[in-house]
């Protein structure tokens, strides 16, 4: 496994990070297709065989199951001060007016709330999972810069948003004194290249490190844009994401597959070497659901694609709509 800082900071995280949406109890939220404890332990072994230190979860996957069984099965594989462990906030967790978002109220509670089910004094990135339009940002950023400072966090990061709106930020932090964000979460992928407009170059300015989610597309860079899988069959939100723009997917797709095949490997490598490409990149959020899902994403980070094949690849693009946050 390959290395590197995130962003700016001190921190050495592998070049992937696992994404533990699909660790939690089936049923817990809104996916039947989690993975319980004994079918995620042998994922997250491997994974810690492999090198990789950095796994990212949420308090809203899978109802808050996700980090109870990521708590869990990293204290059998691996030392706490060798795991990177990011959690977010702001989605909901329970009935009432105080139930989400990014208030000082919210943030505390939840935080001691994530720690609890992760099994661990601190988390090593705290990440806001959206932009709370209906919380002053000073309020949400001081409230963070005293997670911080409390020792529960060693850094914080930020999720999708507008550029213009992570910038603000940004500002207000420095502004005040206060912690500043370390890293963006966003959705970057062959299938979805609007981040590379405003956030990416916002990210390299600013010494943000980028850890993108769903670098796959849902699943489907790695297969025949006509095969289909139990999760993209119930996947409603992820069939939003392409409606509109299918015609051009399925080429850039088809793409994918002529380099693949070119170079003799799976699709899944080469439209994850794509995103690891990417100068902003720190290191892409990868889902597993089956330990050979690992085997790709490793492999990835060694290839490297030329000049020709990155133009290939980028060529039947077309401006896409706003999606993944609002």
């Amino acid at each position: 496994m390959r290395y590197t800082k995130l962003g700016t900071t001190g921190l050495d995280i592998s070049r992937l990070c696992i994404g533990c949406m699909s660790f939690g109890i089936p049923g817990r939220g809104p996916h039947d297709w989690t993975l319980d404890e004994d079918k995620s332990r042998p994922i997250i072994r491997k994974a810690v065989e492999a090198g990789i230190n950095f796994f990212d979860t949420a308090n809203v996957y899978s109802d808050g199951t996700s980090e109870e069984i990521v708590g869990r099965l990293l204290k059998e594989f691996m030392a706490r001060e060798e795991a990177v462990i990011a959690t977010k906030v702001h989605g909901r967790m329970r009935p009432g007016a105080n139930g989400a978002g990014l208030s000082r109220k919210a943030i505390l509670q939840e935080i001691d709330a994530s720690l609890r089910r992760l099994g661990t004094d601190y988390v090593d990135l705290y990440q806001i999972h959206r932009f709370d339009h209906d919380t002053p940002i000073e309020e949400t950023l001081e409230a963070l810069h005293d997670v911080v400072k409390a020792g529960k966090a060693r850094y914080i990061g930020a999720s999708s948003m507008f550029a213009w709106q992570f910038a603000t930020m940004l500002h207000t932090s420095e502004a005040n004194g206060w912690t500043r964000f370390a890293s963006m979460q966003n959705y970057v992928n062959l299938l979805y290249r609007e981040e590379e407009r405003e956030m990416l170059p916002l990210c390299e300015a600013e010494g943000v490190g980028v850890i993108p989610w769903s670098p796959l597309a849902r699943g489907r860079l790695t297969r025949s844009w006509d095969d289909a899988t139990e999760r993209s069959r119930a996947d409603e939100f992820g069939r939003t994401l392409y409606a509109a723009t299918a015609a051009a997917d399925r080429q850039v797709v088809e793409r994918v597959a002529e380099v693949a095949t070119a170079r003799g490997v799976p699709m899944a490598q080469v439209a994850l070497a794509w995103v690891l490409g990417k100068d902003a990149v720190s290191a892409p959020i990868v889902g597993a659901t089956r330990p050979e899902h690992l085997d790709d994403a490793i492999a990835a980070v060694e290839i490297s694609l030329d000049a020709a094949e990155t133009a290939r690849l980028e060529e039947p693009y077309i401006p896409h709509g706003i999606v993944g946050f609002h």
